[in-house]
């Protein structure tokens, strides 16, 4: 793990490796964005959209939090999605997922935290309506895997339903929504879902 002068030492080598093939990069950047891709991905350290898609800075607008959950009473995350929709005009908006996370687990364990609980109640909710589904499979790290990819899957839908999206569709702007996974021990991302305008 870097100490924080090391963290620094990176950041100057990194500036300096971007202006020796661009030195006007950075002064470019700052005169604003224009991503395409809404990005609501997992907190988890583990999962860097820039990362893991191999992509620039300003490419993507983005929201990180436990699980990658979309809870229209999340303020935060509320003022992110109308900020990329309406201002910013991205085209896709992804929740991006990933099979090892804490957060599924967690309400797949029951976790009891003043925190946590109520934050991944909605996984849980997941669980206990795909309880059939889930039970029937034999390996435990299968079983969170498949509640990661049905958790996904239904934040996307909450998206469809979100007047934020719905206004958008209805005023004929181009809005895609995508349900993505990232699977942490390959690197692979994948897609298990695209939403397309009404």
């Amino acid at each position: 793990m870097k100490s924080f002068d090391q963290i620094f030492l990176a950041n100057r080598s990194w500036v300096q490796t971007i202006k020796n093939v661009d030195k006007a990069y950075f002064e470019k950047l700052s005169l604003g964005q224009s991503p395409r891709y809404f990005w609501i991905g997992c907190a988890d350290s583990r999962m860097a959209e820039t990362v893991i898609t191999r992509s620039q800075l300003g490419e993507f607008f983005v929201h990180r939090n436990v699980a990658n959950l979309v809870h229209a009473e999340d303020e935060n995350l509320m003022a992110a999605l109308r900020y990329a929709v309406d201002y910013l005009k991205v085209k896709h908006v992804v929740v991006a997922g990933h099979y090892s996370c804490g957060g599924v687990k967690a309400a797949y364990d029951g976790l009891q935290d003043p925190y946590l609980t109520k934050w991944v109640s909605d996984i849980k909710d997941t669980l206990d309506t795909n309880q059939d589904e889930i039970s029937g499979i034999d390996d435990e790290n299968a079983k969170l895997d498949r509640l990661s990819e049905l958790s996904v899957m239904k934040q996307a839908n909450k998206l469809a339903g979100m007047d934020i999206i719905k206004e958008a569709w209805a005023r004929g702007q181009e809005v895609f929504i995508h349900a993505w996974m990232f699977n942490i021990s390959t690197g692979e991302l994948n897609s298990l879902k695209e939403i397309k305008p009404d």
